[in-house]
């Protein structure tokens, strides 16, 4: 043990007694993978006797440690194993500044989605309290995934008639002309990870009736002109890949009783060279709109993997640096 950085003791004891040894091995994982993770993470060092852990490392950093390892410990109640995605997941979510106090949640039939940082809980109020909300960040952030959780909230609490997911079509040059199919062939890739967010939340069978139905409605943006869309809960996904007209266009569309969530990453344009982002242009000419809100995520509020936190927060700081 290097005697230069100062240490502290955990005590799993003091959570239960006597340690279930059992979920004690599923804690540390196989070869103690799982406290491998740990002290990688948080670039500390962690020597495990028995039921107790010595951590040595910064201050700061040992105590979100004694905090993780209580959290897994408590995981293992229900779990037979600890994958590295849990395992991450808790690591991110208690490293962060703004873990006090209760965050907003939203119970679907399939699972109950919790936000996990101070902006997700904000971005989700602001999706109550406004008529249309801007999400934008970078991936992984769960600006879209939580307001299709909303929407289904909204529609199974009869707020709104249907959900209408949208999206524009640019990836790879392709028009939805040349490509094979009927409409539905042809925007189905667009639209999967709409699709991914309501089958976890409403399952697979239900999802399918309400879409047979006309209750969900998953289009491309470019067959949203002329419509007029009341009493409905509007996203549009990658709204950065939006012209000037083609984001005119959709919030002209909203009707009484609706609302509208569009989400985006302005880093992540791809439009054709020199086609200006109808998503840039709308934050900056609609920021003082009232019943408009935005909201802003960061690295910060990544809840995937670290590695992909550390990417983003790299990209960043090269655009500024540039």
């Amino acid at each position: 043990m290097n005697q230069a950085l100062p240490a502290t003791t955990l005590s799993l004891g003091s959570l239960e007694s006597p340690i279930d040894n059992a979920r004690l091995s599923i804690l540390c994982g196989e070869c103690h993978r799982n406290i491998k993770i740990i002290e990688e993470e948080l670039l500390i060092k962690c020597y495990q006797q028995g039921s107790d852990f010595v951590l040595q490392g910064k201050t700061d950093k040992t105590e979100i440690a004694k905090r993780v390892i209580r959290k897994l410990y408590t995981l293992t109640a229900k779990e037979q194993i600890l994958d590295d995605s849990q395992i991450y997941q808790v690591i991110n979510n208690l490293s962060r500044d703004d873990q006090d106090g209760e965050f907003e949640r939203v119970q679907a039939p399939f699972k109950q989605v919790v936000a996990k940082t101070k902006a997700q809980s904000e971005y989700m109020l602001a999706i109550d309290k406004f008529d249309v909300v801007f999400g934008i960040g970078p991936a992984g952030t769960g600006k879209t995934y939580l307001a299709v959780a909303k929407a289904v909230q909204a529609l199974l609490e009869e707020q709104v008639k249907r959900i209408v997911l949208v999206r524009p079509v640019v990836e790879a040059g392709e028009s939805l002309g040349f490509l094979p199919g009927d409409i539905g062939q042809k925007i189905d890739p667009y639209l999967r990870p709409l699709y991914d967010a309501l089958y976890e939340l409403l399952g697979v069978e239900r999802v399918e009736k309400l879409i047979d139905q006309k209750v969900i409605e998953l289009a491309p943006l470019a067959y949203m002109r002329g419509r007029t869309l009341a009493d409905a809960f509007v996203i549009m996904d990658e709204a950065q890949n939006t012209t000037v007209a083609q984001m005119k266009m959709l919030l002209t569309r909203t009707g009484f009783g609706s609302k509208v969530v569009l989400t985006g990453d302005l880093s992540q344009v791809d439009l054709p060279k020199g086609t200006y982002s109808g998503l840039k242009h709308a934050l900056t000419i609609l920021r003082n709109v009232k019943g408009i809100e935005t909201r802003k995520f960061t690295g910060k509020d990544i809840v995937r993997h670290p590695l992909v936190q550390r990417i983003v927060d790299a990209y960043e700081k090269h655009d500024r640096n540039e």
